[in-house]
């Protein structure tokens, strides 16, 4: 394996040479980067072109520039030497400096969206492949294909008018009609019917329980004013804890593991008895100390599923180690809603807190929560529009693979020896299934990193898309580069994990 990776990463760097050398090459001879100062009528154009030409070096020819550049950037390939050198922008600022503001802008703007994006779209198509041809099937067919079809710039405008301006209105006062609520609550109600399948009886009692419970669920939030107050407390924590333990406890372990399914439950009571005594604790949060209290919060609900025993301690340890993860997830949340009302009335958010552009609001004061609030409302609609674009591709992937992989014969084995459905999902199907997507997601952390492009431009975030887009309009080579070498060099990295992925997924690769 070690000779591998060598070979790869030496091919890596011929290559990577030979697309460099391309790209600046080209950038630099796409335009005149003097173009506005010859046409310019002001007394000091000709002082301005000479400052300018001395800056991009324009007396020096482009491949001659490229080697220099080069010299520049392989400085920071020397462990400790803090020589790192791209050149400067056409504005004069270091590249090392922009590709790290940029970078930062971009990694939160797309992160949560590509991450989520997969996660859905790996469910969905699971879901799918298992009620093949249902009315669940052609609908999530028809939609992750009607979004995947519309322009994300257009998805992007809806979401500004009727996500950040229509829902701003609502909050001004947020009450729910009867008939509104009844209407939502029918379609999460026929999307429950369809979801679980089975014999009309049992479709009928869940769609039926769904569209009660959603319906009174807003009736309730309407009356007191939920989304102006909002909150989850003791009871939604329990309420929401148990119902996830089971459903994490059927997808790690199976039923029959009674130990794994208490081991759930106990981090769910750990939980619930920590929730008062953190809270002065969390008035004093910073990032750093959310990171340490929520390693330690797995680490305890590892232990509790260590404390159950029985013949498969592993399984305890996975579903105690989730639940606590997802119980302090829950008091983190609650202790955001707690922050709301006062980023709400916040003299900088002027009562309507769901913003359409910018990656945070300027000048707000706060502490960590009114911040970590002012972040999300600004990530939500950008988020939310990437993954309805992205969805399509993951469902896809995953629906065809797992069809693929459900037919083989070693599946058919496993179902004849008595291997649980779930096991033979999760365990055999769903691995194999995952050496395809593995490829798909390799590539997409390379555009990751590129920016969203678009996205960016429409809800006015200066990422890397933006940088880029700014040096190829002003012919200037050293942003562009930067962006090229950060895209360049993260998807050959992980399209080389990929690789090595192969192996651990499925144990008839082999690495050689």
């Amino acid at each position: 394996m070690v000779t591998y990776v060598v070979r790869r990463l030496i091919a890596a760097a011929f290559i990577l040479l030979g697309a460099s050398f391309l790209v600046y090459n080209l950038t630099a001879i796409s335009g005149d980067p003097l173009e506005e100062f010859r046409a310019s009528s002001a007394p000091n154009a000709a002082q301005l072109m000479q400052a300018r030409s001395e800056l991009l070096d324009l007396g020096t020819p482009a491949p001659i520039r490229y080697f220099k550049w080069l010299g520049g950037a392989a400085q920071c390939l020397v462990p400790f030497a803090a020589r790192c050198d791209l050149g400067k922008s056409i504005s004069g600022q270091p590249i090392t400096e922009a590709l790290g503001i940029a970078l930062v802008q971009t990694l939160t703007l797309v992160t949560a969206a590509t991450v989520l994006a997969i996660l859905m779209g790996i469910a969905l198509g699971i879901v799918t492949a298992l009620r093949q041809y249902s009315a669940l099937d052609y609908g999530v067919t028809f939609m992750a294909f009607l979004f995947f079809s519309l322009p994300i710039f257009w998805v992007a405008v809806l979401l500004k008018e009727y996500g950040a301006i229509g829902f701003n209105n609502f909050l001004r006062e947020p009450e729910i009609p009867w008939y509104v609520a009844a209407g939502i609550g029918a379609v999460v109600g026929l999307a429950a019917s369809m979801a679980v399948g089975g014999e009309p009886k049992r479709r009928a009692i869940i769609g039926g329980g769904g569209f009660a419970f959603v319906t009174a669920l807003l009736i309730l939030a309407s009356v007191t004013r939920w989304f102006r107050y909002p909150g989850l407390g003791l009871a939604v924590i329990l309420l929401a804890g148990v119902g996830l333990a089971f459903a994490v406890a059927v997808l790690v372990a199976g039923l029959n593991n009674r130990r794994a399914l208490y081991s759930g439950l106990a981090a769910v009571a750990v939980g619930l008895v920590a929730y008062f005594p953190v809270q002065g604790l969390l008035n004093l949060a910073t990032p750093l100390m959310i990171l340490i209290l929520g390693i330690l919060t797995v680490l305890v609900g590892i232990g509790v599923g260590w404390a159950f025993g029985g013949y498969d301690r592993g399984q305890n340890m996975r579903v105690g180690g989730i639940m606590a993860f997802l119980v302090g997830g829950m008091i983190v949340l609650d202790r955001f809603l707690q922050a709301w009302p006062a980023y709400f009335d916040n003299g900088k958010i002027r009562g309507r807190p769901i913003a359409t552009i910018g990656a945070q609001t300027p000048n707000l004061e706060g502490d960590f929560w009114i911040r970590g609030i002012d972040s999300f409302t600004h990530l939500i609609l950008p988020t939310v529009a990437l993954i309805l674009v992205s969805l399509a591709s993951y469902t896809r992937f995953t629906r065809s693979s797992m069809l693929e992989v459900m037919n083989m014969d070693y599946i058919r084995t496993a179902r004849a020896k008595g291997v649980s459905e779930r096991a033979v999902v999760m365990r055999h199907a769903f691995r194999n299934a995952l050496i395809p997507i593995a490829t798909v997601v390799a590539f997409d952390i390379g555009a990751l990193i590129g920016g969203a492009v678009i996205t960016e431009t429409v809800f006015g975030v200066r990422g890397m898309g933006f940088m880029f887009l700014d040096g190829i309009f002003h012919v200037d080579p050293n942003p562009v580069m930067g962006v090229f070498l950060c895209v360049a060099v993260t998807a050959m990295a992980f399209n080389l994990m990929a690789d090595l992925a192969y192996s651990a997924l499925d144990p008839r690769v082999r690495v050689k």
